[in-house]
């Protein structure tokens, strides 16, 4: 049972991150895509990435208003657990465009990774201010109520506006079934 709980754990993060992933493709206009040289995609094999981040940091250099490639540096860096260089990207990208919930979030769980609680809080709660139902930002924040501060009462009340947005998604099931542990008393082993 405990290795169930973790695994519904570590497949509700995942599943959030690639929603947030997902919705920022879309919502990514195409005058930005096409304002935007062409870096290489690949696999994702970390030769893809480093090729990647090599060629995005040229371009930053040349073109340090390039918010677009901030971005993809940052979401490279994310992918490929460099942290403090995804901070950093993500704060050139946010210089240019400073209410990209997406690019908030996503510096967000950085800060979380490197165990800056209250600055991954403070992310989550401004992406919440410019949209209150932004989906990673109420997922997350839970995530670091819950089981970073070992306060879950704050994370399951961010959880339950999670579901009034969206609750037949996997991961509003997910987050329905924490939501259930964690008010049994029983929350689920993560780490």
């Amino acid at each position: 049972m405990k290795n169930e709980t973790i695994l519904i754990a570590v497949v509700a993060l995942i599943v959030g991150l690639l929603g947030g992933y997902l919705v920022f493709s879309i919502s990514t206009s195409n005058k930005e895509q096409q304002a935007m040289p062409a870096i290489p995609a690949g696999s994702g094999t970390p030769t893809d990435y480093a090729r990647r981040i090599a060629e995005a940091e040229k371009i930053v250099v040349q073109d340090p208003k390039n918010v677009t490639v901030w971005i993809s540096l940052g979401n490279d860096y994310f992918d490929t657990d460099q942290a403090q260089k995804a901070i950093g990207a993500y704060a050139k990208a946010l210089e240019l465009d400073p209410n990209n919930t997406n690019v908030i979030t996503d510096q967000g769980v950085m800060y979380q990774r490197v165990g800056w609680y209250d600055k991954a809080i403070a992310n989550f709660e401004r992406a919440l201010k410019i949209d209150p139902k932004h989906l990673q930002s109420l997922y997350n924040i839970g995530i670091v109520y819950a089981v970073d501060l070992k306060k879950p009462e704050k994370g399951v009340q961010y959880w339950k506006r999670y579901i009034e947005v969206d609750p037949s998604s996997a991961t509003g099931i997910q987050i329905k079934g924490l939501i259930e542990q964690y008010s049994k008393g029983t929350p689920p082993a993560t780490k």
